[in-house]
Protein backbone atom coordinates (compact mmCIF):
# COMPACT_ATOMS: atom_id res chain seq x y z
CA UNK A 1 0.00 0.00 0.00
CA UNK A 2 2.83 2.40 0.83
CA UNK A 3 4.43 1.61 -2.51
CA UNK A 4 1.14 2.41 -4.30
CA UNK A 5 0.84 5.78 -2.48
CA UNK A 6 4.49 6.58 -3.21
CA UNK A 7 3.85 5.88 -6.90
CA UNK A 8 0.97 8.37 -7.05
CA UNK A 9 3.00 10.99 -5.18
CA UNK A 10 5.87 10.59 -7.60
CA UNK A 11 3.66 11.01 -10.70
CA UNK A 12 1.03 13.32 -9.16
CA UNK A 13 1.98 16.23 -11.42
CA UNK A 14 1.60 14.05 -14.55
CA UNK A 15 -1.80 12.70 -13.49
CA UNK A 16 -2.96 16.25 -12.67
CA UNK A 17 -1.89 17.37 -16.15
CA UNK A 18 -3.83 14.52 -17.81
CA UNK A 19 -6.91 15.40 -15.78
CA UNK A 20 -6.72 19.03 -16.91
CA UNK A 21 -6.40 17.90 -20.54
CA UNK A 22 -9.49 15.73 -20.26
CA UNK A 23 -11.49 18.56 -18.72
CA UNK A 24 -10.30 21.04 -21.36
CA UNK A 25 -10.92 18.82 -24.38
CA UNK A 26 -14.74 19.26 -24.60
CA UNK A 27 -14.38 23.04 -24.37
CA UNK A 28 -11.70 23.02 -27.05
CA UNK A 29 -13.83 20.93 -29.41
CA UNK A 30 -16.89 23.05 -28.75
CA UNK A 31 -15.27 26.35 -29.78
CA UNK A 32 -12.91 25.07 -32.49
CA UNK A 33 -14.72 24.07 -35.69
CA UNK A 34 -11.93 22.15 -37.44
CA UNK A 35 -10.91 19.88 -34.54
CA UNK A 36 -14.60 19.39 -33.79
CA UNK A 37 -15.33 18.24 -37.33
CA UNK A 38 -12.33 15.94 -37.31
CA UNK A 39 -13.44 14.43 -34.02
CA UNK A 40 -17.01 13.88 -35.23
CA UNK A 41 -15.77 12.32 -38.46
CA UNK A 42 -13.59 9.88 -36.59
CA UNK A 43 -16.34 9.11 -34.12
CA UNK A 44 -18.82 8.53 -36.94
CA UNK A 45 -16.39 6.26 -38.72
CA UNK A 46 -15.79 4.22 -35.60
CA UNK A 47 -19.51 4.06 -34.82
CA UNK A 48 -20.31 3.10 -38.39
CA UNK A 49 -17.85 0.24 -38.32
CA UNK A 50 -19.20 -0.93 -35.00
CA UNK A 51 -22.77 -0.84 -36.30
CA UNK A 52 -21.68 -2.68 -39.44
CA UNK A 53 -20.03 -5.44 -37.43
CA UNK A 54 -23.07 -5.62 -35.20
CA UNK A 55 -25.42 -5.87 -38.21
CA UNK A 56 -23.34 -8.63 -39.78
CA UNK A 57 -23.18 -10.56 -36.53
CA UNK A 58 -26.91 -10.12 -35.91
CA UNK A 59 -27.69 -11.05 -39.51
CA UNK A 60 -25.64 -14.23 -39.22
CA UNK A 61 -27.54 -15.41 -36.17
CA UNK A 62 -30.84 -14.42 -37.82
CA UNK A 63 -30.30 -16.42 -41.00
CA UNK A 64 -32.57 -19.27 -39.94
CA UNK A 65 -35.43 -16.94 -39.02
CA UNK A 66 -34.98 -14.92 -42.23
CA UNK A 67 -35.05 -18.11 -44.29
CA UNK A 68 -38.33 -19.11 -42.68
CA UNK A 69 -39.84 -15.72 -43.50
CA UNK A 70 -38.62 -15.96 -47.09
CA UNK A 71 -40.15 -19.42 -47.50
CA UNK A 72 -43.51 -18.18 -46.27
CA UNK A 73 -43.31 -15.20 -48.60
CA UNK A 74 -42.33 -17.40 -51.56
CA UNK A 75 -45.24 -19.73 -50.86
CA UNK A 76 -47.63 -16.79 -50.89
CA UNK A 77 -46.14 -15.46 -54.14
CA UNK A 78 -46.37 -18.86 -55.84
CA UNK A 79 -50.08 -18.91 -55.09
CA UNK A 80 -50.41 -15.91 -57.41
CA UNK A 81 -48.63 -17.50 -60.39
CA UNK A 82 -51.09 -17.93 -63.25
CA UNK A 83 -49.77 -21.42 -64.12
CA UNK A 84 -50.82 -22.59 -60.64
CA UNK A 85 -54.38 -21.39 -61.09
CA UNK A 86 -57.27 -23.34 -62.54
CA UNK A 87 -59.11 -21.30 -65.16
CA UNK A 88 -62.83 -21.13 -64.39
CA UNK A 89 -63.95 -18.87 -67.23
CA UNK A 90 -62.63 -20.54 -70.38
CA UNK A 91 -64.41 -18.19 -72.81
CA UNK A 92 -62.50 -15.02 -72.06
CA UNK A 93 -58.88 -13.94 -72.35
CA UNK A 94 -59.33 -11.09 -69.91
CA UNK A 95 -57.88 -11.90 -66.51
CA UNK A 96 -60.28 -10.80 -63.82
CA UNK A 97 -60.82 -12.04 -60.28
CA UNK A 98 -63.65 -14.38 -61.31
CA UNK A 99 -61.71 -15.99 -64.17
CA UNK A 100 -59.31 -18.03 -62.03
CA UNK A 101 -59.67 -20.18 -58.96
CA UNK A 102 -56.78 -21.08 -56.71
CA UNK A 103 -55.66 -24.65 -57.44
CA UNK A 104 -52.38 -25.02 -55.53
CA UNK A 105 -51.18 -23.95 -52.12
CA UNK A 106 -47.64 -24.39 -50.80
CA UNK A 107 -46.60 -25.30 -47.28
CA UNK A 108 -42.98 -24.29 -46.48
CA UNK A 109 -40.92 -26.95 -44.72
CA UNK A 110 -37.36 -27.83 -43.81
CA UNK A 111 -35.59 -31.17 -44.27
CA UNK A 112 -34.26 -32.29 -40.90
CA UNK A 113 -33.04 -35.77 -41.89
CA UNK A 114 -32.26 -37.46 -45.19
CA UNK A 115 -30.48 -40.32 -46.97
CA UNK A 116 -29.07 -40.53 -50.51
CA UNK A 117 -26.88 -43.66 -50.45
CA UNK A 118 -29.56 -46.34 -49.96
CA UNK A 119 -31.63 -48.14 -52.57
CA UNK A 120 -34.74 -46.44 -51.20
CA UNK A 121 -34.13 -42.98 -49.79
CA UNK A 122 -36.36 -40.76 -47.69
CA UNK A 123 -36.50 -37.21 -46.33
CA UNK A 124 -37.96 -36.15 -42.99
CA UNK A 125 -39.72 -32.76 -42.86
CA UNK A 126 -40.37 -30.55 -39.84
CA UNK A 127 -44.10 -30.23 -40.56
CA UNK A 128 -46.99 -32.68 -40.44
CA UNK A 129 -50.75 -33.05 -40.25
CA UNK A 130 -51.09 -29.99 -37.99
CA UNK A 131 -49.82 -27.91 -40.91
CA UNK A 132 -52.15 -29.64 -43.40
CA UNK A 133 -49.69 -32.20 -44.80
CA UNK A 134 -51.23 -35.54 -45.81
CA UNK A 135 -49.99 -38.68 -47.51
CA UNK A 136 -49.58 -38.42 -51.27
CA UNK A 137 -48.71 -34.73 -51.52
CA UNK A 138 -45.88 -33.70 -53.83
CA UNK A 139 -42.77 -31.95 -52.50
CA UNK A 140 -40.39 -29.69 -54.40
CA UNK A 141 -37.53 -27.27 -53.81
CA UNK A 142 -36.55 -24.08 -55.65
CA UNK A 143 -34.24 -26.25 -57.81
CA UNK A 144 -36.48 -29.21 -58.60
CA UNK A 145 -38.94 -31.82 -57.37
CA UNK A 146 -38.09 -33.81 -54.24
CA UNK A 147 -40.61 -36.62 -53.92
CA UNK A 148 -43.99 -37.62 -52.51
CA UNK A 149 -45.17 -37.59 -48.90
CA UNK A 150 -45.17 -41.19 -47.69
CA UNK A 151 -46.46 -40.82 -44.12
CA UNK A 152 -47.20 -38.10 -41.57
CA UNK A 153 -47.53 -37.52 -37.85
CA UNK A 154 -48.76 -34.39 -36.08
CA UNK A 155 -45.45 -32.54 -36.41
CA UNK A 156 -43.38 -34.47 -38.99
CA UNK A 157 -43.62 -36.00 -42.45
CA UNK A 158 -41.61 -38.68 -44.23
CA UNK A 159 -41.12 -38.08 -47.95
CA UNK A 160 -40.44 -40.80 -50.48
CA UNK A 161 -37.52 -39.35 -52.42
CA UNK A 162 -37.02 -39.45 -56.18
CA UNK A 163 -34.04 -41.62 -55.27
CA UNK A 164 -36.37 -44.54 -54.59
CA UNK A 165 -36.91 -47.79 -56.45
CA UNK A 166 -40.68 -47.78 -56.91
CA UNK A 167 -41.48 -44.19 -57.84
CA UNK A 168 -42.95 -43.04 -61.14
CA UNK A 169 -43.30 -39.34 -61.90
CA UNK A 170 -44.95 -38.17 -65.11
CA UNK A 171 -42.52 -35.87 -66.92
CA UNK A 172 -42.28 -34.04 -70.21
CA UNK A 173 -39.26 -33.28 -72.38
CA UNK A 174 -39.75 -29.66 -73.32
CA UNK A 175 -39.45 -28.68 -76.96
CA UNK A 176 -40.07 -32.23 -78.17
CA UNK A 177 -43.52 -32.66 -76.63
CA UNK A 178 -42.54 -36.12 -75.39
CA UNK A 179 -43.94 -37.72 -72.24
CA UNK A 180 -42.55 -40.48 -70.07
CA UNK A 181 -42.02 -41.76 -66.54
CA UNK A 182 -39.13 -40.68 -64.36
CA UNK A 183 -37.38 -43.55 -62.53
CA UNK A 184 -34.18 -44.08 -60.55
CA UNK A 185 -31.89 -47.04 -61.20
CA UNK A 186 -30.26 -46.99 -57.77
CA UNK A 187 -26.87 -45.85 -59.01
CA UNK A 188 -25.91 -42.17 -59.02
CA UNK A 189 -27.97 -39.80 -56.82
CA UNK A 190 -27.31 -37.14 -59.46
CA UNK A 191 -29.02 -38.92 -62.35
CA UNK A 192 -32.33 -40.54 -63.25
CA UNK A 193 -33.88 -42.24 -66.26
CA UNK A 194 -36.98 -41.70 -68.37
CA UNK A 195 -38.90 -44.63 -69.78
CA UNK A 196 -41.80 -44.98 -72.19
CA UNK A 197 -40.54 -42.66 -74.97
CA UNK A 198 -40.65 -44.11 -78.49
CA UNK A 199 -37.26 -44.16 -80.23
CA UNK A 200 -38.73 -42.75 -83.43
CA UNK A 201 -39.03 -39.40 -81.65
CA UNK A 202 -36.23 -36.84 -81.84
CA UNK A 203 -34.54 -35.81 -78.60
CA UNK A 204 -31.99 -33.07 -77.99
CA UNK A 205 -29.22 -33.33 -75.45
CA UNK A 206 -29.63 -30.67 -72.78
CA UNK A 207 -33.41 -30.42 -73.20
CA UNK A 208 -35.32 -29.44 -70.05
CA UNK A 209 -37.31 -32.13 -68.28
CA UNK A 210 -40.33 -30.82 -66.36
CA UNK A 211 -43.35 -32.21 -64.50
CA UNK A 212 -46.74 -32.96 -66.00
CA UNK A 213 -50.03 -32.59 -64.17
CA UNK A 214 -51.26 -36.11 -64.85
CA UNK A 215 -51.67 -37.29 -61.25
CA UNK A 216 -52.32 -33.86 -59.78
CA UNK A 217 -49.33 -34.10 -57.43
CA UNK A 218 -47.22 -31.42 -59.10
CA UNK A 219 -48.14 -28.33 -61.12
CA UNK A 220 -47.16 -28.50 -64.75
CA UNK A 221 -43.69 -27.20 -65.61
CA UNK A 222 -41.67 -27.74 -62.40
CA UNK A 223 -38.05 -28.34 -63.37
CA UNK A 224 -36.71 -31.86 -62.84
CA UNK A 225 -33.45 -31.85 -64.78
CA UNK A 226 -31.83 -31.93 -68.22
CA UNK A 227 -31.35 -34.68 -70.81
CA UNK A 228 -27.77 -35.89 -70.52
CA UNK A 229 -27.71 -38.86 -72.91
CA UNK A 230 -30.00 -41.32 -74.70
CA UNK A 231 -29.69 -44.62 -76.55
CA UNK A 232 -31.99 -47.26 -77.99
CA UNK A 233 -33.33 -49.63 -75.32
CA UNK A 234 -32.21 -53.11 -76.28
CA UNK A 235 -35.02 -55.25 -77.64
CA UNK A 236 -37.63 -52.51 -77.44
CA UNK A 237 -38.64 -49.59 -79.71
CA UNK A 238 -37.94 -47.12 -76.90
CA UNK A 239 -35.30 -44.67 -75.85
CA UNK A 240 -33.23 -45.25 -72.74
CA UNK A 241 -32.90 -41.63 -71.57
CA UNK A 242 -30.58 -40.47 -68.80
CA UNK A 243 -31.18 -37.10 -67.20
CA UNK A 244 -29.13 -35.08 -64.74
CA UNK A 245 -31.19 -33.86 -61.80
CA UNK A 246 -31.20 -30.12 -61.31
CA UNK A 247 -31.35 -30.60 -57.53
CA UNK A 248 -28.48 -31.94 -55.43
CA UNK A 249 -30.36 -34.22 -53.02
CA UNK A 250 -27.45 -34.45 -50.60
CA UNK A 251 -27.58 -30.71 -49.91
CA UNK A 252 -31.23 -29.69 -50.23
CA UNK A 253 -32.79 -28.20 -47.10
CA UNK A 254 -35.69 -25.83 -47.82
CA UNK A 255 -38.71 -27.32 -49.60
CA UNK A 256 -42.43 -26.80 -50.22
CA UNK A 257 -45.27 -29.30 -49.82
CA UNK A 258 -47.89 -28.99 -52.57
CA UNK A 259 -51.59 -28.97 -51.73
CA UNK A 260 -53.83 -29.42 -54.76
CA UNK A 261 -57.13 -27.86 -53.72
CA UNK A 262 -59.02 -29.43 -56.63
CA UNK A 263 -57.62 -32.96 -56.27
CA UNK A 264 -60.41 -34.32 -53.99
CA UNK A 265 -63.03 -33.31 -56.55
CA UNK A 266 -61.03 -34.97 -59.30
CA UNK A 267 -60.60 -38.21 -57.35
CA UNK A 268 -64.33 -38.45 -56.63
CA UNK A 269 -65.07 -38.06 -60.33
CA UNK A 270 -62.43 -40.58 -61.43
CA UNK A 271 -63.67 -43.16 -58.91
CA UNK A 272 -66.93 -43.30 -60.82
CA UNK A 273 -65.17 -44.68 -63.90
CA UNK A 274 -66.03 -48.42 -64.20
CA UNK A 275 -63.11 -50.80 -63.71
CA UNK A 276 -64.65 -53.74 -65.62
CA UNK A 277 -64.32 -53.83 -69.41
CA UNK A 278 -67.40 -52.85 -71.34
CA UNK A 279 -69.49 -55.73 -72.65
CA UNK A 280 -70.52 -55.61 -76.29
CA UNK A 281 -74.14 -54.64 -76.69
CA UNK A 282 -76.44 -57.28 -78.21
Amino acid sequence: MQTFIAFFKRFSIFFFFVLLQILALPTYLQYSSFPKSQYLTSASSISGNMYSWKAKLTGYFSLEENNKLLKVENAMLRKKISSDLYQVNRNTYKIVDTSFEQQYEYIPACIINSTVTKRNNYFTLDCGSLQGVVQGMGVFSPNGIIGIVHNTSSHYSVVKSLLTQNINIDVEIEGAGLFGFLKWNGKSPLKGTITGVSNDAKIKKGARVVTRETLGLFPRGLLVGYVESFSVLEGKPLWDITIKFNENYSRVKDVYVIKNLLLPERKILEQKVPNTPDKPSL
